[in-house]
């Protein structure tokens, strides 16, 4: 445990997603310490240093969140746990949007330790000054419409400090001293509603959590109306509660008669800081400027709470909860997470369906959370947005499984290119041509899709080639999107591609292997041979040097750019890859074609049928055939072009 003479030297504790530290700064004014977290001061016995005068001054400015055009009122008031608590009006909700609660036994062992140090320092309760405060942290909320205090931020700890209290009170009652039955009733006024009298309604809780995806919110509840958790009882809320009867029974035993002070220095001592915003809008904001450490709510997480609002007026609250759940597993399973959730890609891709409906063509594209806040809410506010994510998700699944009894071989080796593709653009071109022309059935068209598939790959590999930059596939892109919505042909009339130009850049082009484009390429060219076999999504293909560097390195007989043309190049398995390593290509060859171990052990060769072919027709690669493939490769490549409309 921490001493309180040590305090001022301690690092911050991350909890929360925020910083929590203790203030030892009494005289300290609520709005400094504001101040302190907006200017992401971390250690506070730095603030010393400041103007204080000047600052305070300076608050004003930050009175409001400024943001989007319109300035936000706050309401910001220091309290303690038990001002806060206590107070008639804090009826606070854990929104559905919320993640379930997330903290164990080691996050409380943690504010345990250093609670205890602050309230008893060096063990010794005498030693504690009551003019001291520990500063746990902001809370950040919003009074929604039923008059609830909507948490936005502070969640967990203030669930975790309910079920310390309550684990505290559980204690108190067989005990007649009047420090005890003073701690009680305290602690009663934090936990419960109280009547006009101040006496406690042991029906109704001052905390209540609508967290959909929670399945342990009623045990939490349960909890702290009873007191008690049963044996078959595996959730956080009480495995926590469990470690905090352990530790109080400790405590117990050694302070019988000092058991009040403890509780009480935690309710009269330890500070929240509560910013209650105007709006829900303007406590996420808050939330994100406070949270320099920590990970804000996902869009989705919003736009859950959005159905969740309109599902409950059609009373249809549980039907709901149920889709969404298996919508939010879908996801997970199929959606990368390199970049935000997985549900926040499926209503990233569903945003452009949306899109070329309203008919924007602006290449700037909106924040996630902006484009479905318009008309406050309005697209999610209806059925048909729901069945019509739940749709994509699937789509979406067939997709990335392969799934060979919804798509035909050659879709599937179109989807196996796009797989390698310099850029998501196709996924989105896909999702709105998908939800613009899938049938009662939920399919589509074969001939309709190979046709879609092929010109969208040869156009966007082109256009990769033509101009390198990483948005300017979007200007193209987005008016296509609307000719898709508005049934009409996909052919980039605008952007058609000069056959001179394009064979000029094509053979000027570094294929390097840092390129996207260049693993585009060779994907495109495997998939290109007609005997080719589909390649399992999770196979993990490197780019392989025929000729390798090895042997220019010994050889010399071809150039650097020989060496790293299209040419010379081809996709093979990484275990393949491997065990090839950067040998001649004569010795190369049994890896290619596969062999058997002198153990007898079988390794299979490649997938990959061009490259295997080369193998078992050439004993040498050298210049010529390096060079006679990148033609045939660029020949290829314009051919399907032309074939497809796109050159002029």
């Amino acid at each position: 445990m921490m001493s309180n003479e040590k305090l001022s030297q301690a690092e911050p504790l991350v909890t929360d997603s925020v910083f929590v530290f203790p203030l030892i700064l009494p005289s300290i004014s609520i709005y400094d310490q504001v101040l302190i977290k907006f200017y992401g001061i971390i250690k506070i016995y730095n603030v010393i240093k400041l103007n204080w005068f000047r600052l305070r001054n300076k608050i004003h400015d930050y009175g409001c969140i400024r943001g989007g055009g319109f300035m936000s009122k706050l309401n910001i008031d220091q309290q303690t746990i038990f001002q806060l608590f206590s107070d008639k009006r804090s009826d606070f909700l854990i929104p559905d949007y919320q993640r379930p609660y997330a903290w164990d036994e080691a996050e409380c062992e943690t504010l345990w330790d250093d609670i205890f140090s602050f309230a008893f320092p060096q063990d010794d309760y005498s030693q504690f000054n009551s003019n001291d405060e520990y500063f746990l942290g902001p809370i950040v909320t919003f009074r929604n419409n039923d008059k609830k205090l909507e948490i936005i931020d502070g969640q967990q700890r203030l669930t975790t400090l309910m079920l310390l209290l309550r684990a505290f009170y559980s204690k108190f009652g067989s005990m007649k001293d009047p420090n005890s039955i003073s701690t009680a009733e305290n602690i009663a006024k934090c936990i419960w509603k109280t009547d006009e009298f101040g006496r406690p309604n042991k029906e109704q809780l001052k905390i209540d959590s609508d967290v959909s995806s929670d399945n342990d919110k009623d045990e939490f509840l349960t909890i702290l109306k009873t007191g008690q958790v049963q044996p078959i009882q595996v959730s956080r809320y009480a495995r926590v509660f469990r470690f905090f009867q352990t530790k109080i029974d400790d405590f117990l035993s050694q302070y019988p008669s000092y058991f009040a002070y403890l509780p009480t220095r935690i309710m009269q001592n330890c500070i929240l800081l509560p910013i209650e915003a105007e709006s829900q809008d303007t406590a996420l904001r808050i939330f994100s400027t406070l949270n320099d450490r920590g990970k804000p709510l996902a869009d989705t997480d919003i736009f859950k709470a959005q159905f969740y609002k309109f599902y409950s007026d059609q009373n249809q609250k549980d039907q709901f909860i149920d889709r969404w759940k298996k919508l939010e597993a879908l996801c997970g399973q199929i959606f990368p997470t390199q970049y935000g959730s997985p549900m926040d890609e499926l209503f990233t891709r569903y945003m452009y369906y949306e899109r070329a409906k309203q008919g924007i063509k602006n290449s700037t594209t909106e924040a996630l959370r902006k484009f479905y806040e318009k008309n406050n809410y309005t697209l999610l506010r209806n059925y048909e947005t729901l069945g019509k994510l739940e749709d994509l998700a699937r789509f979406w699944e067939n997709v990335v499984t392969q799934n060979d009894s919804i798509f035909s071989e050659r879709v599937l080796k179109q989807l196996g290119v796009l797989r390698f593709a310099p850029n998501g653009m196709w996924t989105y071109l896909l999702s709105v041509y998908y939800l613009q022309n899938k049938n009662t059935n939920d399919l589509l068209d074969d001939k309709k899709l190979y046709l879609f598939l092929n010109t969208i790959t040869l156009f966007i590999w082109a256009y990769a080639i033509m101009r390198p930059g990483v948005n300017a596939l979007r200007i193209p892109a987005y008016p296509e999107m609307i000719n898709i919505v508005n049934n009409a042909p996909v052919c980039f009339s605008n952007f058609k591609f000069d056959k001179g130009s394009l064979l000029t850049s094509l053979h000027n082009f570094e294929f390097t292997n840092n390129r996207l484009i260049t693993k585009s390429m060779l994907a495109w060219w495997m998939y290109h041979n007609p005997k080719q076999d589909i390649i399992p999504a999770e196979t993990n293909l490197e780019i392989e040097h025929i000729y390798s560097r090895k042997q220019q390195e010994s050889d010399g007989n071809i150039s650097q750019s020989d060496l790293e043309s299209l040419g010379n190049k081809a996709l093979l398995e990484k275990t393949i890859n491997i065990r090839a390593a950067d040998y001649k290509f004569v010795d190369k060859i049994k890896y290619y074609k596969g062999y058997t171990t002198a153990s007898g052990k079988v390794k299979t060769g490649t997938m990959d049928a061009e490259l295997l072919d080369i193998a078992k027709t050439h004993t040498d690669f050298a210049k010529q055939d390096i060079r006679n493939r990148e033609k045939l490769i660029i020949n290829s490549f314009v051919s399907a072009l032309e074939k497809a409309g796109l050159i002029l």
